[in-house]
């Protein structure tokens, strides 16, 4: 079975969060200005997109990201609401092609592309050797 076959372009998907001191890039680089930074950014439109497309893949599989090109386009304070939106533009045979957004308020703030790769888990974690403490198997 295909895990891809009940994804399809157009599928969309929106991740809304209100910037806290903690998603700045100031919090993670000391001197930087005291706003919405690039890489939580991005955090968020790879949750939108992973969002679109979760409900459509067989049991067990997630979608993972594989590329991101993305412009941050404008700061956005602390305090402030963005939207980070999610588009399917492509269904490959391994992979999911995303359009991505973000806006604050009806100003955007940033966009690009995003690739998703779909994974068994299990398989994914064995390839890996990725092993998971005692409590969270119960």
């Amino acid at each position: 079975m295909n895990p891809l076959e009940q994804v399809t372009a157009g599928m969309t998907a929106e991740k809304l969060v209100t910037v806290t001191p903690e998603m700045t890039v100031g919090h993670a680089v000391p001197g930087m200005p005291e706003v919405y930074g690039t890489p939580t950014m991005i955090l968020h439109m790879e949750m939108a997109a992973g969002s679109a497309v979760q409900p459509y893949l067989p049991k067990g599989h997630v979608s993972v990201g594989m590329m991101v090109n993305i412009r941050h386009l404008a700061a956005t304070p602390v305090g402030r609401t963005v939207r980070a939106i999610a588009r399917v533009v492509a269904v490959e045979a391994r992979s999911i092609l995303f359009e991505v957004e973000a806006w604050d308020g009806d100003r955007k703030i940033g966009d690009g592309t995003h690739r998703r790769g779909v994974v068994d888990v299990a398989e994914f974690e064995r390839r890996f050797g990725v092993t998971r403490p005692v409590a969270e198997m119960a």
